[in-house]
């Protein structure tokens, strides 16, 4: 019997370690898979163009320049793509926290007549594909000549990811609360101050989150921007590298290509990593209570 007793915990101390081994094994297994194109494009945006074209494949180079970056703001403005990217993904999201939060404030608080209606409809557009709108803001973009005008973008993203922004905040402004809605009245307040001095600033981890979110949509959005926006002075990143081309029809310019990849993706990382604690805030927010 004593022998048998000394055994188990032996034997679960075993099978504790074997899990916490397969568990590694597993997160290994995943940040390889996430991050391996990444990695992969990285390096093939420093590589030479020996190592990027031999055979076998040269998956980690010994050579590395920077030539494939200065060719891709040589051959076209890229800088400029930089800009029309970051402007309408800026304005497109601010203009939906500032139209989704009181919006989301109204279907959380307010007694408003058809309210579910409201919320079901909501829904329904924030499940509807947007590239079934094309063909419709196609022809009001050519009514209304805003063709190549960075309104035409604006608009479209911010109705987009408007429905998300308003579903988002929503959940937030129902986990406040009420009484300090009732203290504020009490001290004077009407609803728009008590929205923009009392629950707006209890709701910054979600106003982040959601406005990440509404970021990125529109920042790699590349159907519309293709479209709308046809002068080289107006395209966008996504746009602008996926219409690099090499000297001749058959050369394909991948390290430019590569480059391109890696400084559209580099502005959305450092975001990330920058709000992280937000985000993580916002998204674990009402998860557990008490």
């Amino acid at each position: 019997m004593t022998a048998i007793t000394q055994e188990s915990p032996t034997r679960e101390g075993k099978k504790i370690s074997q899990k916490r081994i397969l568990l590694y094994v597993a997160v290994v297994l995943v940040l390889v898979f996430c991050l391996a194109p990444v990695l992969w494009q990285v390096l093939t945006s420093v590589k030479v163009n020996e190592d990027i074209s031999a055979v076998p494949t040269i998956y980690f180079p010994t050579r590395f320049t920077l030539a494939h970056y200065a060719e891709l703001f040589n051959r076209r403005p890229f800088l400029r793509y930089i800009f029309n990217s970051a402007f309408v993904s800026i304005t497109s999201t601010f203009v939906a926290l500032a139209i989704g939060a009181p919006a989301a404030y109204a279907l959380a608080r307010l007694r408003i007549w058809g309210k579910q209606v409201i919320l079901a409809g909501v829904l329904i557009v924030t499940l509807f594909p947007g590239i079934l709108l094309f063909l419709g803001l196609l022809e009001i973009i050519q009514r209304l000549g805003l063709a190549n005008n960075y309104l035409s973008l604006i608009i479209p993203y911010t109705a987009i990811n408007l429905p998300l922004t308003i579903l988002v905040l929503r959940s937030f402004f129902e986990q406040l609360p009420k009484d300090l809605e009732d203290a504020a009245k009490v001290d004077g307040y009407n609803t728009w101050q008590m929205l923009i001095k009392i629950l707006l600033p209890m709701t910054v981890p979600a106003l982040v989150t959601t406005g990440i979110l509404t970021f990125i949509a529109a920042w790699n959005e590349f159907i519309f921007a293709l479209t709308f926006m046809t002068q080289e002075t107006m395209k966008t990143i996504p746009v602008g590298a996926a219409q690099l081309g090499g000297a001749s029809v058959f050369e394909i310019p991948y390290g430019p290509i590569a480059a391109a990849t890696v400084l559209g993706t580099l502005p959305l990382v450092l975001l990330v990593l920058f709000f992280q604690r937000k985000i993580v805030q916002g998204l674990t927010a009402g998860a557990v209570k008490g």
